[in-house]
């Protein structure tokens, strides 16, 4: 007996902001928080948008919202630190991600957050954090794309439990497909 199978079909709708974003939401990404500042001074969001960029010079990129709160602060410091994180943190992720996330000591306490060597947030127990000094930011419509030179990085000791988002919704790997794709 043989078996049909059928193809899928796409179809290409209107491209406007609604469909855009939900086709981009079928791409997996992983899970960072940014930060700018420690302390009393201590910023943070949610992010999604990192890109390795160059090995040299080491460069990496992250994508804010143009008119919000970190944007001013990274430009003015010129620099910050991105803490990708595990499947542990998907409560920060969530409380960062909100208008009325704290900042200050309380981000800081909330995060597990030490001062890293550039005076940012790190945070010891994520996946790993990467220091960068603001080597270049681009005005991309409502967005800024800031370019980070790194300067430390540091990676856990753990086997990586990666907190991903798609679809809308946070999900991590199997660690037996995690064990699969490492082979």
């Amino acid at each position: 007996m043989v078996r049909q199978t059928t193809t899928p079909t796409m179809s290409a709708a209107a491209c406007d902001a609604h469909a855009f974003r939900s086709a981009m939401g079928r791409f997996p990404t992983g899970v960072s928080l940014l930060t700018q500042g420690s302390g009393e001074t201590t910023v943070v969001i949610t992010l999604n948008s990192l890109i390795s960029v160059s090995l040299d010079p080491l460069l990496l990129l992250v994508s804010v919202k143009a008119a919000g709160r970190i944007r001013p602060r990274v430009a003015a410091a010129g620099s910050f630190a991105v803490n990708v994180l595990g499947s542990q943190h998907r409560p920060l992720a969530v409380e960062f991600s909100r208008a009325d996330r704290c900042h200050g000591h309380e981000a800081m306490l909330r995060m597990g957050a030490v001062e890293g060597v550039t005076g940012n947030a790190v945070i010891p127990s994520s996946e790993m954090y990467v220091e960068c000094e603001l080597a270049d930011l681009h005005e991309a419509g409502d967005h800024t794309l800031l370019v980070g030179r790194a300067v430390a990085v540091c990676t856990g000791d753990i086997e990586p439990d990666p907190l991903v988002f798609h679809q809308g919704r946070f999900a991590t790997f199997p660690a037996a497909a995690r064990r699969r794709a490492a082979a």
